[in-house]
């Protein structure tokens, strides 16, 4: 079975290492479990990122960032989406 909060988590990791992105909020008690992330310099730029049970990263608006198999891409996707300059 899959661990959500673990996965969560290696998200916020890879995704704290974008120079320009900030993890605003890991809600791991919420229902459904969620990363939000911030780019540092436009705070209109945020996004909320769940993960499915396949594995998969998505956005809120249902876009598919990547897999639990490669985090740092799902990771870069977002800083990519979010106009952040890359690790």
């Amino acid at each position: 079975m899959l661990d959500t909060m673990l996965c969560l988590e290696a998200f916020a990791r890879a995704a704290g290492t974008h120079a320009d992105l900030r993890v605003q909020n890991l809600a791991l008690a919420s229902e459904p479990a969620f990363v939000s992330v911030v780019n540092r310099f436009s705070l209109t730029l945020t996004e909320t990122v769940t993960c499915s049970p396949e594995g998969a990263y998505v956005t809120s608006w249902g876009y598919r960032l990547g897999t639990i198999d490669d985090v740092d891409s799902a990771a870069a996707r977002l800083a990519y989406l979010l106009a952040a300059l890359p690790a």
